[in-house]
């Protein structure tokens, strides 16, 4: 039960040459082959592409080298950017 045996074959191949035609078969199998080989050649790239993104990844969460004993780190400020005066729309249009 649930063997393939050569007769269901033959009675495939039979309905398939009924369904396509013998001429159009062989184009059919040819696009298909082409068809697969497309799609494991871009399964194959965004699989290489994920394992280059990892190893990026995994290079720039290094640890930082510690600064020499004795030096004393460097302290930022942060500075607000410059801000620019607030412009009622509807009052810019009036003006001009």
């Amino acid at each position: 039960m649930g063997a393939l045996k050569p007769w269901h074959i033959a009675i495939l191949v039979v309905v398939l040459i009924l369904l396509f035609g013998a001429k159009r078969l062989p184009d059919a199998a040819r696009s298909l082959g082409r068809s697969l080989r497309i799609i494991k050649a871009e399964t194959k790239s965004l699989q290489d592409d994920d394992r280059d993104l990892a190893e990026k990844a995994d290079a720039q969460a290094g640890y930082q080298p510690l600064p020499p004993q004795g030096a004393q780190p460097q302290q930022t400020t942060y500075q607000a950017p410059p801000q620019q005066p607030v412009v009622d729309p509807v009052q810019r249009v009036r003006d001009n």
